[in-house]
């Protein structure tokens, strides 16, 4: 008989700084075979060797911290879904690693632990990762293998799920046993628009990542960045290595440490950075377009609140903007339910004044009120619920009812309008994801706040390990050594 393996998992990155809480319902659970369709794993199918089982996996728009209740009947159902199931010989737990539960550390760890008391100490978990996860030892100890992405923006996610399920389908058909895991904790905490791998250091980073995964006697090998704006003694760097042998998976372990660390005074933003204001002030003087501008610190994809009104209100009142005819900015977005609701009932064409945005953050201005002309409504859209547009002098402000991330060109495009022809384009947003940075003449990333500001020295961490590069940058070596952390066998003494 093929062996069972359970697919499971809750995903989110979680602000604390941020004061929105996620609820349940955000991370929209796909239960059973809904699993399948939801997160289209085309490649289980090619690994016929394993019989596939659904059993829950939600996966949340990034924002604040999760509320203890939306976290305990997500759990509860986790398990009853898992000890309903014939004996598991394998789980694959497919997680973020950035998730944090009111008063709870460490919840994909305790989570996990949970599960391993429902399947068992025989069964195998292979565990996948956003490289913006964390990693403590405590969740190294319970899964068997473990993996996250090689590249930020992520363009492997598909990739690197279907290398954990491909590496628990190979250990639970080849009869070997379990592999060795050498984890090591780098003490450096910086934010993903500081580490990408389409830049230098973080490109020769992640090169080296695969060279190691490469070596004999290595299984994998993977390298965390970690969650810059998560507040635990878990943010950190980390770097596990796995496989059958302990010398090769030791010293890749160490070479990647080694690696991270030197290079942790090379990490800089992945564009040119600024104000907001100096940002657009450059826009305005360049004649590439479009001109593409992040407004990080509200950024939702990374745990903003997403309707902040400070860096809109900052647009609309540059006198450029004022007058209809002026140079076209799409700006994206702001959630305002009762602005698209009137915008929805007034039609396309119509003149009206709604009031949106800072019903979850007002840390950095009240509501805003606006004066414009619809130019597109949008119903039944994913995230968002109902889209409109609102031009207000030469801006177009995106209002959503729900929050939205606007990463792709049809996101704009179906709401008729088009940022290649546009002047600005200002997206709530850290890096450029792959479609808007191909799209963008040239761009800068505004300095904003918000809930991921990325002022993180300044932001008021208190309980992350110390000392911990950039907040402590004169601090000595740390121990790059390698832990290795024994196969599980069962709860530690």
């Amino acid at each position: 008989m093929r062996p069972v393996v359970a697919i499971v998992g809750l995903g989110v990155e979680s602000s604390v700084f941020s004061p929105a809480r996620t609820p349940g319902f955000a991370f929209l659970p796909a239960r059973g075979a809904e699993v399948f369709g939801r997160y289209q794993y085309p490649f289980l199918a090619d690994i016929d060797a394993v019989d596939w089982r659904g059993a829950l996996v939600g996966k949340a728009l990034p924002g604040g911290v999760v509320t203890a209740r939306a976290f305990a009947e997500l759990a509860e159902e986790i398990l009853e879904r898992l000890g309903a199931m014939t004996l598991l010989d394998g789980v694959l737990y497919d997680i973020h690693g950035a998730m944090t539960v009111e008063g709870l550390d460490d919840a994909e760890a305790w989570l996990l632990a949970r599960i391993r008391e429902v399947v068992g100490p025989q069964a195998v978990v292979s565990t996948s990762m956003d490289l913006h996860g964390n990693v403590s030892r405590e969740l190294v100890r319970l899964s068997d293998l473990i993996t996250c992405y090689r590249t930020a923006p992520h363009v492997d996610v598909a990739a690197t799920k279907e290398r954990a399920a491909r590496k628990l389908a190979e250990l639970l058909t080849g009869g070997g046993p379990l592999p060795v895991k050498a984890w090591i904790p780098v003490p450096v905490l910086l934010a993903g628009e500081q580490t990408s791998t389409r830049v230098e250091p973080g490109r020769g980073l992640y090169e080296a990542v695969a060279e190691v995964a490469s070596e004999p006697g290595v299984t994998d090998a993977a390298a965390w960045v970690g969650y810059a704006w998560g507040d635990e003694p878990r943010n950190h760097a980390a770097v596990v290595v796995t496989g059958p042998a302990e010398d090769a998976v030791r010293a890749g372990a160490e070479r990647l440490a080694r690696h991270f660390w030197d290079a942790r005074r090379d990490f800089a933003f992945v564009a040119p950075t600024g104000t907001l204001d100096a940002c657009l002030d450059e826009a305005l003087a360049s004649s590439a377009r479009p001109y593409a501008i992040s407004d990080s610190g509200d950024n939702p994809t990374a745990g903003g609140a997403g309707d902040v009104t400070w860096g809109l209100r900052r647009v609309l009142a540059r006198p450029e903007f004022r007058d209809p005819d002026g140079p076209v900015v799409i700006y994206a977005s702001l959630p305002g339910p009762a602005a698209v609701a009137t915008c929805l009932r007034a039609g396309v064409g119509a003149t009206v004044t709604v009031t949106a945005g800072a019903e979850v953050d007002d840390r950095h201005g009240g509501p805003l009120t606006m004066t414009g002309v619809v130019h597109a409504v949008r119903e039944d859209v994913p995230h968002a619920d109902t889209e409109a547009v609102l031009r207000v002098g030469s801006v177009h402000v995106i209002l959503t009812k729900e929050r939205k991330a606007y990463h792709r060109e049809s996101d704009f495009t179906e709401l008729s309008l088009d940022p290649r022809a546009a002047d600005v384009v200002i997206v709530k947003i850290g890096y450029l994801e792959p479609e808007l940075y191909a799209l963008a003449a040239d761009w800068r990333l505004a300095l904003t706040p918000g809930g991921v500001d990325q002022d993180l020295v300044h932001l008021g961490h208190r309980r992350i390990r110390r000392p911990m590069f950039p907040f402590d940058p004169g601090m000595a070596d740390p121990d790059l050594s390698a832990r290795i952390v024994p196969p599980f066998t069962g709860p530690e003494e």
